[in-house]
């Protein structure tokens, strides 16, 4: 048994909000109220002054294994997953080979009950290798346990290809998650296009991009009723075509929204430590500090605006939910050029103190941020078991201690992806405690 005692309890499947014991028997949730007595041979996690909420759901993270190991395996990345909060994470599908058979996706399964810190739910294929030429075999994939279909970091360019994935999304109630991106225009762009990559004279990829994809993606979900999610949201325009899809009654579309599209911009590429011109605040792109490759990340950092909007959008809940598209690479990935540097940003145990910052600057509530991070994602995944402190419930929990500053010092990241551009940041708001099953896997 384990009682969690004195915390503000935040379980928005249940419009819970206040001050609440918690007690868990048998690995699942037995008992929530005001005040509970330890019973005997209980363990006590003392969560006075912290917040207590359903554990964290990622539905959009890389672990690379198979065949990246030196980037991350599920072993490393799960653990990563734990420290940052989350107790149930989907892995995406461009591994070596791919998991676009069942044999792949099986192995990922079996690696994950051996190895993981967490729980680990895979991404199929939508078409094989993820070359966009041929459908995988996704009825097949479905049944080995794919919970969504993604090609990512390949967007389905094929208009058709597209079309009849979002046909079989329709009979079988999966989704199309598709990473938005129009190749012609994105071809060559290493970073968002603007009057920063104009300086830099780096190629940028323009907003259009997005927008475009974004656009026939919705056209096609209407024409065939599949569900379609778009991967981390990142343009304003991308946005507002959601929005008034939805306003238009279209419920099978969904999107995210990554921790780094959420609190970055295209700034962090000028790199932390440049300093304003003359004392005016204006950037300087041109010290030893620019061209941040660990900054560079697919979809890239947009302008503020692009920002700002993304936040709007959780606020007025055209933005579903919030995943970390945690994407680890080695050293040599982007010790280089800027232009040859991998895309990608490791997240999972930065996230939640990216996202306080926006809970501390009022720019969100605090329960809305738990929603985006535990109900939400549930829904997505039509899972009523997870994403909940119901009784009867696995006890999957994450305790935060809100006010907690602490300094991102990526030589202690359990994740083998050391590629962040907060290295050095100080951060507040860290996770207390991670339960897993009502096992406590981190603390």
């Amino acid at each position: 048994m384990l009682l969690i005692k004195g915390g503000r309890l935040i379980d928005p499947s249940q419009a819970i909000d206040g001050i609440h014991d918690l007690l868990i028997e048998d690995g699942v949730v037995s008992g929530i109220a005001q005040h509970i007595d330890p019973p005997e041979h209980a363990e006590v996690i003392d969560a006075t002054g912290m917040i207590v909420s359903p554990g964290f759901i990622d539905v959009h993270c890389h672990l690379r294994e198979p065949g990246f190991e030196d980037k991350e395996t599920i072993a490393t990345g799960t653990l990563a997953a734990a420290r940052g909060g989350f107790t149930t994470v989907c892995a995406m599908p461009n591994t070596n080979p791919t998991m676009d058979t069942a044999a792949t996706l099986e192995y990922v399964l079996r690696k994950a009950r051996d190895e993981a810190a967490v729980r680990v739910l895979p991404i199929g294929c939508v078409t094989k290798q993820s070359k966009g030429k041929q459908l995988a075999e996704m009825g097949e994939l479905a049944e080995a346990g794919a919970i969504g279909f993604s090609d990512d970091g390949n967007p389905v360019a094929d208009s058709n290809i597209m079309r009849q994935a979002l046909s079989y999304s329709s009979a079988m109630g999966l989704p199309i998650i598709n990473h938005c991106e129009e190749p012609e225009l994105f071809h060559g762009g290493s970073m968002n296009e603007g009057w920063i990559s104009n300086r830099l004279g780096v190629k940028g990829i323009p907003n259009s991009a997005e927008d475009i994809m974004v656009a026939r993606d919705i056209d096609l979900a209407r024409l065939t009723g599949g569900r379609y999610h778009v991967a981390h949201l990142s343009t304003s325009g991308a946005l507002e075509l959601v929005r008034r899809a939805k306003e238009r009654g279209m419920t099978n579309i969904s999107a995210e929204v990554t921790p780094h599209h959420l609190t970055l911009t295209d700034e962090a590429i000028l790199g932390r430590t440049a300093e304003g011109i003359n004392g005016s605040g204006a950037y300087d792109p041109l010290t030893p500090a620019a061209y941040d490759t660990l900054a560079k990340v697919n979809p890239p950092l947009r302008e503020q605006t692009d920002m700002d909007a993304m936040i709007e959008g959780l606020r007025d809940g055209t933005i579903d939910l919030i995943a970390t598209d945690h994407a680890p690479h080695n050293r040599t990935d982007k010790e280089c050029t800027f232009h040859e540097a991998a895309f990608g940003i490791s997240t999972l145990e930065t996230a939640l103190g990216q996202l306080m910052s926006l809970v501390h600057s009022g720019a969100i509530g605090m329960p809305l941020l738990i929603e985006k991070l535990t109900l939400a994602p549930a829904r997505f995944l039509s899972r009523n078991d997870l994403g909940t402190l119901k009784q009867g419930a696995p006890a999957d929990i994450t305790i935060i201690d809100p006010n907690a500053e602490w300094i991102v010092d990526t030589t202690q990241f359990a994740s083998k992806g050391k590629n962040t551009p907060l290295q050095g940041a100080t951060l507040k708001g860290r996770v207390y405690a991670t339960v897993v099953a009502g096992e406590v896997v981190y603390q």
